[in-house]
């Protein structure tokens, strides 16, 4: 895409442009003597909202890496408008079902899946999709079909509380397409949440908003 801005303007970007590549030129041929662990220089450039992605996903699931994922977003942002949430549901399924790329599993390619929609909904630029969101198990339900349980870890506040929560959404979307069922509290785990709640609001710390008995118990038996 052409840059529109003025001779001044152009010739500083340009400027910008040939410094970094001179930087990483010095950096890949430091790397390249072997007195690092990586031979390699780590941060990859990224011209774009959709290339921080790829980039920022791939540091932990290098099947991503030049997949094309950064095209395919592009093209769904043509389709649905840039920084809408259709276009993280869409390549984060596609990447669940590996149309982008393959991997060693399908438990790898649901995990990284959610972590590329958590990637665009927070902009490729925190660490929320690779160090907030630890991982995804399969547990069992008492029928023996199996659930999404999603790890998270304190970096997932880096997403902001909007991009978490949907990132749960994201992950409920996969489920649903990909054939996994809801999770099935016993009436043992609903009634232990109800306590844990108002023990934590009598004795911890007072919420900003105390669900009633009635709201915690239908949240519980409604988890996805």
């Amino acid at each position: 895409m052409e840059l529109i801005a003025s001779k001044e303007m152009k010739k500083y970007f340009e400027e910008i442009q040939k410094k970094i590549k001179l930087a990483y030129a010095i950096s890949s041929k430091a790397r390249s003597k072997g007195y690092d662990p990586e031979e390699q220089v780590a941060v990859p450039l990224a011209k774009n909202m959709a290339e921080r992605v790829e980039g920022l996903v791939s540091t932990i699931a290098p099947e991503i890496q030049n997949s094309g994922l950064s095209k395919r977003i592009k093209e769904l942002e043509k389709k649905f408008g840039e920084l809408d949430w259709r276009v993280a549901f869409t390549i984060s399924l596609e990447v669940a079902e590996q149309k982008i790329c393959k991997f060693d599993n399908k438990l790898k390619a649901i995990e990284a899946g959610i972590r590329v929609g958590l990637a665009y909904l927070t902009l490729g630029i925190v660490a929320s999709p690779i160090e907030g969101f630890v991982e995804l198990k399969l547990k069992k339900r008492m029928d023996g079909k199996e659930y999404f349980c999603l790890m998270y870890s304190g970096p997932i506040r880096s997403a902001g509380g909007t991009a978490a929560a949907v990132s749960v959404i994201v992950s409920d979307y996969l489920r649903k397409n990909m054939g996994y069922f809801t999770y099935d509290p016993t009436e043992e785990e609903i009634k232990r949440m109800v306590t844990e709640l108002y023990d934590y609001h009598e004795r911890i710390a007072n919420l900003q908003y105390l669900p009633s008995e009635e709201e915690i118990e239908f949240l519980i038996k409604n988890l996805k």
